[in-house]
């Protein structure tokens, strides 16, 4: 995502060719990522044979070129060890913590009104978020409310207002789509209930770390 955005601020994109810079971008992040990337082959098979591996391999280097070779794009996800690691969180909840951060994240990068936020703010928000979401047992009360906004804020040294309204937003993205996903699992299920009974549940997978569905409120 934040190749393909880099590279639409600077290059007028046409509609058509927005796939093949997708899977461009896709392609590189697998490189710079992955221990084992994607092929160029795979990919073209992703997008239903509708571009060409010489394609892939020709535009790669115009994105490069548009790029200047920087590809050490720094996302939010960098920063959710950094700011975990400082809060006086329980150890056996950590994992959870981190699924719903990433989850929050993943949710964040398909809403352009996150675009404004730095990576370092909408991991922090994520952060907040996903805390608070989930309520956990804790006797320390610095977890709760403003009292961890606050001190998320002073981990990152960022304004509390702007971060406030950053996890309020996250928030309501993430109350947005479970209303979606609920509607869409009640549409399917109408049609997808099969004769052995088994529901959307059984049959759906998530392509994100948490389901959102998942996700506490």
């Amino acid at each position: 995502m934040n190749y393909l955005d880099r590279f639409l601020a600077v290059v007028p994109t046409k509609k058509c060719n927005l796939q093949l810079l997708g899977a461009v971008c896709m392609f590189l992040a697998s490189k710079l990522k992955e221990t084992r990337p994607l092929t160029a082959e795979k990919l073209c098979i992703y997008t239903d044979n509708s571009i060409k591996p010489q394609e892939l391999l020709e535009w790669e280097l115009v994105v490069l070129g548009k790029l200047k070779w920087n590809l050490a794009a720094v996302t939010p996800n960098d920063f959710i060890e950094h700011i975990v690691r400082r809060l006086p969180l329980p150890e056996d909840k950590l994992a959870l913590i981190r699924k719903h951060v990433q989850t929050f994240i993943a949710l964040c990068a398909t809403d352009f009104r996150f675009a404004m936020y730095p990576p370092s703010m909408i991991a922090t928000g994520s952060v907040g978020a996903a805390i608070c979401g989930l309520q956990l047992d804790s006797a320390d009360q610095s977890q709760w409310g403003d009292s961890l906004t606050d001190l998320l804020a002073k981990i990152t040294n960022t304004e509390v207002d702007v971060l406030k309204e950053c996890q309020e937003q996250i928030e309501r993205v993430l109350v947005s789509s479970l209303r979606e996903g609920r509607q869409q699992q009640q549409q399917q299920q109408q049609t997808q209930r099969g004769p052995s009974g088994k529901g959307l549940d059984e049959l759906d997978q998530s392509s994100t770390p948490t389901d959102v569905r998942d996700v506490n409120l």
